[in-house]
């Protein structure tokens, strides 16, 4: 179960954005060509968003781990 959770906390993105994409395709080849557009726009809007959390999310825990390492050295 653990190692469920870290390879979908890792790469919940990237099956999102694939189930996107598949789902565009089906409406594209089921003639709503431009539903099928509009959700294959949301591919990459998914996968962009979730570079900017993590990388924000990167940010804090350097800057977290950072403070921490200030904090011991001063003791």
């Amino acid at each position: 179960m653990k190692k469920i959770k870290l390879f979908w906390g890792i790469y919940y993105p990237v099956v999102l954005s694939f189930l996107s994409f598949l789902y565009s395709v089906s409406l594209w080849f089921s003639g709503y060509q431009l539903e099928g557009i509009f959700v294959g726009i949301w591919v990459p809007s998914i996968l962009g968003l979730s570079i900017c959390i993590r990388q924000r999310r990167n940010d804090y825990f350097r800057a977290l781990y950072a403070q921490k390492k200030l904090n011991n050295r001063k003791k």
